[in-house]
């Protein structure tokens, strides 16, 4: 994600959150399309019910993964935020980053938490998931981490290609876009390859999932793709652990459902659905968690998956002792400078041009984003794209709806600190082009170059976030390359959280394709048609 550094709004701010929430109550369940899949925010009215699939988490891998798991098979998906949809703050492009403004405990589309870093930091809590709050920059995956992951290269193409086709635009380039363009292009970063959906060195104008009328389309959108007559889609609802069954004969632990409470509910009021039983074990459904490198470590550390010491200290009954849950967490270091000295009342704009630097190794956008209401900053950001520190996910308390604890170790990595010296650097060159002192009615100043010294310091105190964490579910750890969790049977983790490195670009596009990728694949181990 492209989301921005923020503080809170003010009361007026407020004010109106709550006059555009009254105004778009009554359709905040109703979907873009035809209208015909089914949304509900009634537990009770789920609860003792039975489905082929459950998929815990209708994020931006979540909603693919249903919507074509839908085309054979009843789906439940549950979402522990609301819809996006008769929302103006997550649809429309002028509002975009006001949403983040006041996050709340329990409702709000996005949910805030510092890591033991000390870095703050959000996480998306609406339908649609990240894609619904973020700056919307839409880029595939290099061919090199599609071959590390050991993907079909086809159906991976496909599976971006479908994506493409339903929630994929190129958007008219702003004035501040073009001049950042200008800005990466003056500072070196070549070639010019103009409009690309391709990871390539360069600057380069990406794809967003804002259309031309600026209005957002999220993973929300491709439930439409599903069959609405199979999906249930369960909203303001959270997973607080899997149900598992025993089976004495074979001593194996099969994933048998789900319990859940209302969000904003109380803890203690707990509700249960399954997944459909049949005779043949092999022609059953699984529980796949797509909740996020935060969300789905932390319910299967909730439902005794995890280090049976860390799991001892909360009381939870062990179900399978996985030591790398929660382990291998990642996020990209990034730093970031205000271009312009004070704020001011320009529209927010999202990242759509990005140059990529130093052997893909860094990662150049510029943005405008809001700080209250009415105001606005310009800032240019880079963010190192692979990074070698890595930290550790555990549980805080038994409350799902509570953020867990997350260490990312930034620049903990020797390395990590060497790239974010060349990265603050490069900053400087872009900074100080004469295209922004152009569009900012300023006197161009080239400004001195930092010294190695200053810029490990800069790194070292203002190091933040870029959005783009993942891990704590990692293939080959925690799930095999089919995406199963070690040690039982019925259950997958589909997400970010299963990556073990960063795809360098922004990851939404690649987990737009995931959730697509992994149903086509489940359907075809089930020999159903696709």
């Amino acid at each position: 994600m492209e989301l921005p550094q923020i503080k809170h709004g003010c009361k007026l701010l407020t004010a109106i959150f709550f006059l555009f929430t009254n105004l778009y109550l009554c359709s905040a369940l109703e979907p873009q399309g035809n209208g015909q899949l089914y949304m509900t925010s009634d537990v009770k009215e789920i609860s003792g019910k039975s489905y082929d699939y459950i998929v815990v988490g209708g994020g931006t891998a979540g909603c693919p993964l249903a919507a074509i798991l839908s085309k054979r098979f009843s789906v439940l998906l549950v979402e522990r935020g609301s819809s996006p949809y008769g929302n103006p703050l997550v649809m429309d492009k002028k509002y975009y980053g006001l949403s983040l403004l006041q996050t709340d405990e329990y409702t709000s589309v996005a949910q805030s938490f510092t890591s033991e870093d000390g870095v703050s930091n959000l996480r998306g809590r609406v339908l649609g998931g990240s894609s619904a709050i973020n700056g919307g920059f839409y880029s595939r995956a290099s061919e090199d981490f599609i071959r590390k992951a050991g993907w079909d290269r086809k159906l991976v193409r496909d599976a971006y290609k479908w994506v493409e086709s339903k929630v994929v635009f190129q958007s008219e380039i702003t004035p501040w876009q073009a001049v950042t363009k200008l800005n990466l292009l003056e500072a070196g970063i070549l070639p010019d390859n103009g409009f690309s959906l391709e990871h390539i060195k360069g600057t380069k104008v990406s794809g967003s999932v804002f259309d031309e009328y600026g209005r957002r389309h999220t993973s929300a959108d491709l439930l439409q793709a599903g069959n609405p007559k199979r999906i249930t889609v369960l909203l303001n609802a959270t997973v607080k652990s899997i149900i598992f069954n025993k089976n004495a004969n074979r001593n194996e632990s099969r994933a048998g459902g789900i319990r859940f409470i209302q969000s904003n509910g109380s803890l203690n009021q707990t509700y249960e659905a399954y997944l459909k039983q049949s005779k043949n074990s092999s022609s059953r459904g699984d529980v796949i968690l797509a909740a996020g490198a935060l969300g789905s470590p932390q319910v299967l550390l909730l439902s005794g998956i995890g280090p049976q010491q860390h799991l001892q200290n909360f009381n939870i009954p062990l179900v399978a002792d996985l030591k790398e849950v929660g382990q291998g967490m990642q996020d990209n270091p990034s730093i970031g400078i205000l271009l312009d000295t004070k704020s001011e009342n320009r529209l927010p704009d999202p990242p759509q041009v990005v140059g990529i630097a130093d052997d893909f190794k860094i990662i150049v956008q510029g943005l405008i984003l809001p700080i209250s209401l009415n105001e606005t900053r310009i800032v240019i950001s880079a963010k190192v794209a692979f990074p070698a520190s890595r930290g550790k996910l555990e549980l805080n308390n038994t409350d799902p709806r509570q953020n867990p604890a997350v260490n990312f170790n930034y620049l903990s990595n020797r390395k990590d600190l060497d790239e974010c010296v060349k990265l603050s650097q490069l900053l400087d060159q872009v900074s100080s082009s004469k295209a922004i002192a152009l569009f900012l009615g300023m006197e161009h100043k080239n400004k001195s170059m930092s010294t190695e010294d200053e810029a490990r310091k800069l790194c070292k105190s203002n190091v933040r976030t870029f959005y783009h964490y993942h891990g704590g579910c990692a293939v080959g750890s925690v799930v095999d390359k089919d995406h199963r969790v070690y040690g039982v049977k019925g259950l997958r983790v589909v997400d970010g959280s299963t990556f073990s490195e960063s795809p360098g670009t922004n990851p939404m596009a690649t987990l737009l394709m995931l959730g697509r990728y992994q149903a086509i694949k489940i359907l075809k181990e089930r020999n159903c048609p696709v």
